[in-house]
């Protein structure tokens, strides 16, 4: 590995660090972008379920709100559920807008690294060409200039390509995932409105719902 550094030469160290920073984004938001961890399953009906046993109190708002996003979001509700229907969705966007904003952390920084990748490889070709255009003298070609010059070229485009390209495809997934996460929250948001202001009076919580005779 050191041998190929060495052969690559200082313009492959700019493309060593994008692709440590890389790595470790990807490993952070794999570990962040959890549907679990996002979008608990049943927290809604919890929600629903507190709040016609118990009413909104402060114990319910900021239990939802330390939950996760989504009772991030549901929490933003629930502090007006005694206002218009038109003031609680109002909040619940507002905080929804602040929770994608947390959910799209560090993927700007991700999608720089997958669009410069190829151009550092570029210029670390640029500079390979410089190298072997030095190698011509007088006297003729020394092979030993020639041959660097040829490596620096080669592996910089190639570790430029390595990182752009896995850099993109996880780029493009954590901004799918957020997307449909954004959909989701919206969705079960929505349906806490609606509850609230009686116009979801057939909602049934699953976990109350009278079993059917088979």
């Amino acid at each position: 590995m050191f041998s190929i550094i060495q052969s690559a030469g200082w313009p492959i160290w700019p493309l060593l660090i994008a692709s440590i920073i890389a790595v470790a984004l990807i490993i952070e938001r794999l570990i962040m972008l959890r549907a679990d961890k996002i979008i608990p399953a049943g927290l809604l009906e919890k929600a629903v379920s507190a709040y016609r046993k118990q009413g909104v109190t402060e114990e319910l708002v900021a239990k939802l709100a330390a939950d996760s996003p989504l009772g991030g979001v549901l929490a933003a509700g629930l502090r007006n559920y005694k206002s218009s229907r038109y003031v609680m969705k109002e909040s619940i966007e507002e905080s929804g807008r602040a929770v994608t904003h947390q959910l799209e952390r560090f993927l700007t920084t991700l999608g720089t690294i997958a669009s410069i990748s190829p151009l550092m490889g570029l210029f670390g070709t640029v500079v390979g060409m410089i190298e072997i255009f030095g190698s011509q003298v007088p006297t003729g070609t020394n092979p030993q200039v020639l041959a660097h010059g040829i490596s620096v070229a080669l592996y910089n485009t190639g570790f430029g390509l390595v990182i752009a390209i896995p850099a993109t495809i996880f780029f493009r997934h954590f901004r799918g995932k957020v997307d449909n996460f954004v959909v989701e929250m919206e969705l079960q948001a929505s349906k806490l409105v609606d509850i609230i202001h009686g116009e979801r009076l057939d909602y049934v919580d699953p976990n109350t719902a009278p079993e059917t005779q088979s």
